[in-house]
C-alpha cells in the first residue's frame, strides 16, 4: 500500500466518523487557534509600541544633566561642540527649558498647557509642522526674543484660529505668538499635545528658577547608530563632569528594544500556556486510536493474513492520526484568523487604540507542523500495538 492509498483510506475512515473525529480534534483546534492569536496579539503590541516610539523619534536620544556629585557645568556650547565634532553619529540638537507657571490668554488662565524652551531645531527633530506664521528661529534664540509658537488647540479655543500676531503671558512676561503649529492628534483636548507653547531656551532659562538648561534633546543620523552616538555621548560627558551620577543619557531606541523583549518574553509564557491544550489534542487523538485498533482488530488480522507487513498496518495508523491531527491544526487556523479579527475589534472599542491583533506565517507554519507532529507522535504507540497483533488471535476477535 502506498503512502496515497494510505491517505485516501485514513480520510474515509475520519469521515465515518465526523463526530468523533471532531471531539477528538477539539483539543489541537484550541490550541492552535490560541497560538495564533496570542503571538498575533504579540506582533500587534510591538508594532504599536513601534508606531508610537516612532511618533517620538527613535533615534532620539534624551540628556539630563544634574551636575549632581560635581563641581563643573556643561553649556549648551559644549553640547553643541559635541554634535558637530561627530556627524558620523548626531543629526541634530535641541536644548529644551520646562517652565512651570499658567498660561495667561486676555483674562482666562490656562494651567494645563504645556511650556518649552527649546530651539529653532526643535520642530524639525519632532517632525512637527508650522501652518501658520513661522517658527523659532535662531535670532529668537540669540537675542532672547519674547516669541512663542502655539499649538492648534490654543489657537483654536482661545484665538478662534488666529493666533499670530497676538499675544499671551507666561507669568507676568508677555511674549508674542508668531507662529502655529499644525494639528498633531485626530481629536485635540486639554493638555493633550496640541495645548502647548513653544519658546527661545534661551529666553526660557533666563526666566527659569534655575537659570540653567538641565535637558536636552539629540537625534542620531540613523537607528542603528543610536547605541554607538550614546556611548560617544556618556564618554564625552564624563570627561566633562568626572562623574557618572551628574548626568543620563536615555535612547528611545533602548527603551523599545527593552520594551519588546519584555513583550517576547510574556508572548513566550502566554503561547507555552496555550501549547498545552495541544498536548491534550494529542493525549486525545492516541486515546481514539487506541478504541480504532481495538474496533478495526479483526480488519487487521484479514490484512496481515493476507499478507500486509507490520510497517504498512503502522504505516496507516500513523497516517490516520496524524491526517486528524493536521485537519484540527488546519482549522485551528481558521479559528485563529476569525478569534484575531474579533480580538482587533474588542481591544479597539475597549482601548480606543487602533492596535491590530496580527497573526503571522511563521506563527502558522508553525501551528501546522506542530500539529501533524503532535498526530504522528501520540498515533505512534497505537499503530505500533496494531502493527504486532497476532493475525491469528486478531482474526478470533469477536
Amino acid at each position: 500500500m502506498n503512502l496515497m492509498e494510505s491517505l485516501a483510506l485514513a480520510l474515509k475512515n475520519i469521515c465515518a466518523s465526523k463526530m468523533r473525529t471532531f471531539l477528538t480534534m477539539l483539543g489541537i483546534i484550541i490550541g492552535v487557534s490560541a497560538v495564533i492569536v496570542i503571538v498575533g496579539l504579540g506582533n500587534g503590541m510591538q508594532k504599536y509600541m513601534e508606531d508610537s516610539f516612532a511618533e517620538m523619534g527613535t533615534n532620539t536620544l534624551t540628556v539630563m544633566i544634574t551636575g549632581r556629585g560635581s563641581s563643573r557645568a556643561v553649556s549648551e556650547d559644549d553640547m553643541y561642540r559635541i554634535v558637530e565634532e561627530n556627524p558620523e553619529y548626531f543629526d541634530q540638537i535641541s536644548p529644551t527649558v520646562t517652565m512651570t507657571g499658567a498660561v495667561k490668554i486676555g483674562t482666562e488662565s490656562v494651567s494645563s498647557s504645556a511650556v518649552t524652551g527649546v530651539s529653532e531645531d526643535y520642530f524639525s527633530i519632532k517632525g512637527y509642522e508650522i501652518a501658520q506664521g513661522r517658527g523659532l528661529q535662531y535670532v529668537d534664540i540669540s537675542t532672547r526674543k519674547k516669541a512663542c509658537v502655539v499649538g492648534e488647540y490654543l489657537n483654536r479655543t482661545y484665538f478662534d484660529g488666529d493666533a499670530v500676531g497676538q499675544s499671551l503671558k507666561i507669568g507676568s512676561n508677555k511674549f508674542a505668538i508668531v507662529g502655529v503649529m499644525a494639528q498633531e492628534n485626530e481629536e485635540m483636548e486639554e493638555g493633550g499635545t496640541d495645548d502647548c507653547v513653544y519658546l527661545p531656551y534661551s529666553t526660557a532659562a533666563r526666566l527659569s528658577s534655575t537659570g540653567t538648561i538641565g535637558s536636552y534633546t539629540v537625534t542620531t543620523v540613523s537607528e542603528n547608530a543610536s547605541s554607538q552616538a550614546k556611548a560617544l555621548l556618556e564618554n564625552e560627558l564624563y570627561d566633562i563632569f568626572r562623574d557618572d551620577s551628574a548626568y543620563g543619557v536615555i535612547s528611545m531606541m533602548e527603551i523599545l528594544d527593552l520594551m519588546n523583549s519584555m513583550i517576547d518574553v510574556m508572548i513566550t509564557i502566554l503561547a507555552a500556556i496555550a501549547a498545552i491544550s495541544l498536548v491534550v489534542g494529542g493525549i486525545g487523538i492516541m486515546n481514539i486510536m487506541l478504541v480504532s485498533v481495538s474496533e478495526r482488530t479483526r480488519e487487521i488480522g484479514i490484512r496481515k493474513a493476507l499478507g500486509a507487513k507490520e510497517r504498512y498496518i503502522m504505516q496507516q495508523f500513523v497516517i490516520e492520526a496524524a491526517t486528524t491531527s493536521l485537519l484540527g491544526g488546519l482549522l485551528g487556523i481558521g479559528f485563529g484568523y476569525l478569534f484575531s479579527s474579533a480580538a482587533t475589534v474588542l481591544i479597539t472599542q475597549l482601548t480606543g487604540e487602533a492596535m491590530s491583533v496580527i497573526p503571522t506565517a511563521q506563527a502558522i507554519t508553525l501551528a501546522v507542523g506542530v500539529s501533524a507532529g503532535i498526530g504522528i507522535l501520540f498515533g505512534y504507540l497505537p499503530a505500533k500495538k496494531a502493527a504486532r497483533l497476532n493475525p491469528i488471535d486478531a482474526l478470533r476477535y469477536d
